[in-house]
């Protein structure tokens, strides 16, 4: 089982932009996407395999976003408890998707190995993101 922790306020996967070079378009990464994925694959990196995972894996993520300084006391410490929970954007599978693509040819060959995922926002003091990878 390969584990690690990615500290600092999670970044979703953001809509690819385009541009045109002599005529052609060119579609591109957002620099705060790009910038995320190179963090989450500089601290993978401390953990990958000797080898790259060829089979079938499962994966877990837990998302701990910033609380929001609008909250009170009370909603502050419900939201570190786990009571209250983040429903608003970005959703939890734009994170994941910034998460797989950041481990490809880190941790696994490709993306689609991933065959079952377990993942989950949550509010913290202390904004990170926790994955739990194992092959089936």
């Amino acid at each position: 089982m390969i584990q690690f922790t990615v500290y600092g306020e999670p970044v979703a996967q953001g809509r690819p932009r385009a541009t045109t070079i002599n005529g052609h378009i060119r579609m591109y990464d957002p620099k705060k996407s790009s910038d995320y994925k190179d963090y989450v694959r500089l601290v993978a990196s401390e953990k990958a395999p000797k080898h790259l995972l060829t089979g079938q894996i499962e994966m877990k993520v837990r998302i701990y976003r910033p609380i929001p300084k609008s909250f009170s006391k009370k909603k502050t410490s419900q939201a570190e408890l786990g009571l209250i929970r983040p429903t608003t954007k970005p959703d939890a599978d734009n994170y994941l998707k910034a998460i797989k693509d950041a481990l490809k040819m880190v941790i696994w060959k490709d993306d689609s190995q991933v065959v079952d995922v377990q993942i989950g926002k949550w509010y913290s003091e202390r904004p990170r993101i926790e994955v739990q990878i194992s092959e089936i």
